[in-house]
Order: C-alpha cells, then structure tokens, then sequence
C-alpha cells in the first residue's frame, strides 16, 4: 500500500510500505477513505515530537471501512464504517477506567501516527478497536465525521470543558485555526455572552466570524487586551484559550484573562513558554494544559447527527491520497491559502 512517510525533520514522502496486519486479538484494519492533516503533523514534520521516529506513517484522523477484525473484536464487524479516533484506548488500566483515555497505561493514548503507524495511508492497524472506533451514524458525511476525530474533542475538553465555560462569559480564543475554530463552535453550546478571537491572518479571523466569533482582533493592528478591556469595564476575560502553541501566544493569553479567571492551553507547544509568576502570583488564575480523551466524542457524533453542530465547513480544501504532497503545503501555508483543515480521499 502507499503512505506518507516521516523521513525526518522537514522530509516527507508518500510511497510504499507494507500493509498493516492484525497483531493483536484487539486490532482492526480499516481501509482508510477520508483522512486529513493536523496543526501536530506540522509540528512532528518541524522536529517538535522527537518520540516520532523516521520511518514512521504519519496521521492520527481517519474515517474508513473495516476490512479486518481480531478475535477478541466484539462490536465491529467487516464492512462496518467508523471514525478513528486519534486516541486509542486499552479500557482497563486506571485512567481508561476514568475516562482519561489520553493518558492510557495499556499501550494506548496517543499512539497512531506517534509511536505505531498512523493514518494518512489507504490502510490503518488500528489497537483496541472497539475503544478506538467510532460508528458512522447514516446520513453523517466523511467531511462531517473527520473533525470528530481530533480537533473538535480537543476543543471541546480540553478547551472549553477544562476552561470552565459558563453561560454569560467573556471568552477570548488567541488562533483562529481548525482548533480555535472548532473552540467557538463548541463553546457557543454554553452560552457565552462574548467570544473575542485573535489572530495575525485576516482570512483566518473572516472564518472566525462566520463560525460565531462576535468580535474579532488581529494583533498585528489592534490590542487585544484593549478590545477585552473595553467589553468587561477592565476585567478581562473570564476565560482565554490558547490554541497555536507559540510561547508568544500563551503568554498572551494569559495576558488577557481577569483576576481569577481561567486559562486552558490547547495548542502543542515544542518550545519552552515563560510564565510570568512574578505578575501573575496575585491573580488566583487556573491554567491547565492537557491532550485530549475523546470522552466527549459520542457526544460530539449526536450534536452532528442531530444537526446541532454543523463540521462540514471545517473543510476548505478536498485532494485524493496521491495528491498528500500539495495538501501537506497548502495547509502548512494556511495564511496565504485560507486552507482550514484540508480532506484527502481514497485513489480511485
């Protein structure tokens, strides 16, 4: 089969590889028929995840068909379409058994695309199959589906779940890319009386608005401490999200948020943050970091299958498989192609 293959920081190549197997009674093969890139690719490709070594199959997002179960397989079956999370899950050890399946003891966590081969291949080994897969529900679209397996549990625990997001809050979300997108959707289901996002790209911030950001700021340009000052009579912001993991930009938002608020770190950050105790001792802020569990993902498919949530526009640019070269450049140059998240489809 073909695959795109981490060769190093900076070398990317998709060609053939073997084809995955069952190794375990646990394991699923799916055929993989839409799969995407994340904003962590980018970051494995610059050298920031140095667990990932040459050689391996990058990608962690897929929806596809199941072509092969293990014995021990007890929901899923051969012609079954599923969503494979980005987080695997073994369903025994202490964490699986409190939901924090991100920080799995059994051979689970992150792991796809990380430390085994991942998704961005036309097949996927797949570990812990039926606590790692997702069913399709009918009428739910590859496009609606892919961002259920990453960004949009992401932003939903680890942003706005561990933010604390209350009805009638003042939220400011710095990045305006797939995962501070996918924050003002889901944090729009808890009543915000303002959501401010931040960013340095206008087109960016134009996609903001048209997902429910009521007030947009580039940097570049405007104060965002000034903008939130105006809109809470100098408080700040109960609740900043961090969602591009620059030192730069935790620091801003942790600017940016009032005494006593919360800061919630998503995005993935490879270099060390300065966090300005000396300023911030006196404030009684909560500032969590976190990886995703994908708890909330069952939760997430209903609101999408209920047309309560509304993905597919997540998807700003479609390529087949053979074409993962110029979809790895168009969305690793989102500034200048306006590339949200990017969909590549089977070869036919």
């Amino acid at each position: 089969m073909k695959a795109l293959v981490y060769d190093g920081p900076g070398r990317r190549s998709w060609r053939d590889v073997p084809d995955p197997v069952i190794e375990q009674a646990t394991d699923a093969i799916v055929r993989v028929d839409a799969v995407t890139i994340c904003g962590t690719d980018l970051h494995i490709l610059k050298g920031d995840v140095p667990e990932v070594e040459p050689g391996r199959i990058l990608g962690h997002e897929a929806v596809g068909t199941v072509t092969a179960v293990g014995p021990a397989v007890q929901t899923l079956s051969v012609g079954d379409r599923v969503l494979v999370s980005c987080i695997s899950a073994c369903g025994a050890c202490r964490y699986c058994r409190q939901g924090h399946f991100g920080q799995c003891l059994g051979g689970g966590g992150w792991i796809l695309g990380h430390l085994i081969d991942g998704t961005q291949a036309e097949q996927v080994r797949v570990p812990f199959a039926d606590n790692s897969t997702h069913k399709v529900p009918a009428g739910v679209s590859d496009e609606q589906m892919i961002v259920l397996a990453d960004i949009l549990p992401t932003s939903y625990e680890v942003g706005v779940l561990a933010g604390g997001v209350r009805p009638g809050d003042v939220v400011a979300i710095v990045g305006a890319g797939p995962i501070g997108l996918a924050a003002i959707l889901t944090a729009r289901l808890y009543s915000p009386s303002h959501i401010v996002v931040i960013d340095v790209a206008d087109a960016r911030l134009d996609a903001a608005r048209k997902f429910g950001a009521d007030t947009v700021v580039n940097s570049t340009h405007q104060s965002p401490r000034a903008v939130i000052d105006d809109l809470t009579g100098g408080l700040g912001a109960d609740v900043a999200m961090e969602a591009v993991g620059l030192p730069g930009t935790f620091e801003e938002a942790v600017e940016l948020v009032r005494p006593g608020g919360h800061v919630a770190n998503i995005g993935v950050h490879g270099a060390p943050a300065t966090l300005h105790l000396e300023k911030i001792w006196i404030k009684n802020l909560t500032i969590t970091t976190g990886l995703v569990d994908t708890h909330s993902t069952p939760t997430l498919i209903g609101l999408v299958s209920n047309h309560q949530l509304d993905t597919a526009p997540m998807i700003t640019h479609r390529f087949s498989m053979d074409e993962f070269d110029t979809a790895y450049r168009v969305f690793g140059d989102a500034a200048e192609s306006g590339a949200l998240k990017v969909l590549l489809t089977a070869s036919t």
